[in-house]
């Protein structure tokens, strides 16, 4: 759902960029507007070390890929979004992912000749959200004259499929959303289940990571060297 707005976005992309080395994805839902909000999205999203951004053509407020109720703007609006991207960047390695969500309500054909059109406008990589079996995404990849992207969800409308036959399909990209979000918060509910029948949660200290690990997680030992230098 958009609840989430530009600003904010723009701050986790920054927070995330500054402490990985590979490649980030970057979500822009929509762009936040029109084409001058797009310009500005891809100039601050570019700015703050993202490799990539996804642009889709849900109109405002947009929804999640594989929910029902989504609506989608016109291909011409779309395409405006994509060619304002595309004429900001700086980076010509920094790529655009176009994302339709056409497939769900208005059909396959429908979303690939968006998609098409998306590629045409320049968009480096095409995301084609929700098809719903293997064969559809066959036909997306054997469509598409650029990369395309696979969304896999569990529980959503599209085949969960391995690494190996998303290759031989022909996609490039897979992207995995709330993967580790859903596996969390099931942990979480046995723990607290674990919890409240047990008054301890000894039986799960198994599955957890020990106070050392966890904070290993974020560098502690070099934090504290660097707060030692200093006293």
């Amino acid at each position: 759902m958009a609840v989430i707005s530009f600003a904010e976005q723009l701050d986790q992309v920054h927070r995330i960029a500054d402490v990985v080395d590979i490649p980030v994805i970057a979500d822009a839902d929509t762009g936040y507007g029109g084409p001058l909000n797009v310009m500005r999205t891809v100039r601050e999203f570019e700015k703050a070390g993202v490799s990539a951004i996804q642009i889709e053509d849900q109109d405002w407020p947009k929804k999640c890929g594989h929910e029902p109720g989504r609506r989608v703007v016109e291909t011409q609006v779309m395409v405006d979004r994509i060619r304002a991207a595309v004429d900001t960047r700086h980076d010509a390695n920094f790529a655009i992912v176009a994302r339709t969500d056409a497939r769900t309500n208005l059909g396959i054909d429908a979303a690939l000749e968006r998609a098409c059109a998306y590629a045409e406008a320049g968009a480096d990589v095409i995301f084609v959200e929700s098809p719903e079996s293997k064969e559809e995404m066959q036909r997306i990849t054997r469509t598409l004259p650029v990369p395309t992207l696979a969304n896999l969800v569990e529980g959503g409308r599209t085949p969960i499929l391995d690494r190996d036959t998303l290759l031989a399909l022909g996609y490039r990209v897979a992207i995995y959303p709330n993967s580790l979000t859903r596996l969390i918060g099931r942990m979480g509910q046995r723990m607290l289940q674990s919890l409240q029948e047990t008054g301890t949660t000894a039986s799960m200290s198994g599955d957890m990571l020990d106070h050392r690990e966890l904070w290993d997680l974020f560098d502690y030992d070099a934090w504290t060297s660097a707060e030692n230098r200093y006293r």
